[in-house]
């Protein structure tokens, strides 16, 4: 079989463990891996330089970096050296976070979060792409250039997105839209509509679509849905998320917690030829690519090998 065109979510833990588990999946045939950032744990920003190096080929995604609390100018000098040590191989996913997040944790005010992530990306690009930058809004003022025998690394920039005016706004300013514990329906029927809408009114090509998709190795549905709701519990009670779920024909119930048919409309789960048969499915809608996330059920060790192998086309 073919390799997907899917990469594979890093979890959370130490440096060297995220450098560890980035090379098993070089090893392994995986070609892309993706890992969230944020909080107090060890920063995957500065972590994938050392997995960059020690690596030859695995693409390395951010999905996302908080936009608040690290300046454009800061995120770009750090993806400037992460691509010097894995020269190509960068996506520089980002986004507003949540206001639970930024203001309840951070402690920052968020105001509008997509003209922030608007100007966060203009001036992202302006740095990355074209080596300079002079840009006044709403939340930056900022005169920046790369040094003169620095040429621009020109590193993908794909935004997150959960509702159709975030989707809208990737395509007219990202390189993809990066989507997170969204039903496929959702993502076919709303926020590729609004991507390419986007697209369309800035007079380029849509950048594609990259769908988060939880994956449990195990064919006890009921054992799946329970690993789900243990590694995702908060999302139903995100009021974003809530809202999403019931645009999307899914609303959780109301002390805040996602129905079964939900769940099942987000994980996939089974032995590893129909999870297979599923991602393929989910590609065939129109999904450019996709972003799984490991669910685990009974043993890490034994379903991260087995899905590392339907990623990799074994």
């Amino acid at each position: 079989m073919p390799p997907l065109n899917a990469g594979l979510v890093m979890p959370r833990g130490t440096a060297t463990n995220l450098v560890a588990r980035v090379k098993d999946a070089e090893r392994r045939g995986v070609g892309m891996v993706w890992t969230t950032v944020g909080g107090p744990t060890a920063d995957p920003v500065t972590a994938y330089a050392a997995a960059g190096a020690a690596t030859k080929r695995i693409g390395l995604g951010t999905a996302v970096v908080p936009t608040y609390p690290r300046h454009p100018i800061t995120l770009a000098a750090q993806a400037i050296a992460i691509d010097d040590l894995a020269p190509g191989r960068l996506r520089l996913g980002v986004g507003p976070s949540h206001r639970p997040v930024i203001e309840g944790a951070y402690g920052l005010p968020m105001g509008k979060p997509l003209n922030h992530l608007r100007e966060y990306v203009t001036i992202l690009r302006a740095l990355l792409w074209e080596g300079s930058v002079d840009f006044a809004g709403d939340s930056f003022t900022v005169k920046m250039a790369l040094p003169a025998d620095a040429p621009p690394p020109k590193i993908p920039i794909p935004i997150s997105a959960l509702r159709p005016n975030a989707f809208h706004l990737a395509g007219e300013i990202a390189d993809g839209a990066i989507s997170w514990v969204a039903p496929i329906a959702y993502l076919v029927e709303t926020a590729l509509p609004a991507l390419r809408a986007g697209a369309e009114a800035a007079g380029r090509p849509r950048p594609p679509l990259i769908a988060h998709v939880p994956v449990a190795v195990s064919a006890d549905r009921a054992a799946a849905r329970a690993a789900f709701r243990a590694q995702f519990p908060h999302y139903a009670k995100l009021p974003f998320y809530a809202a999403m779920f019931a645009a999307a024909g899914y609303p959780v119930t109301p002390s805040g917690e996602m129905t079964d048919e939900l769940v099942e409309a987000l994980a996939v789960s089974g032995p590893p030829a129909a999870i297979r048969e599923r991602l393929e499915a989910i590609r065939a809608r129109g999904i450019d690519e996709l972003m799984i996330h490991l669910v685990v059920v009974a043993d890490e060790a034994s379903e991260l090998a087995a899905l590392s192998e339907i990623l990799a086309g074994g």
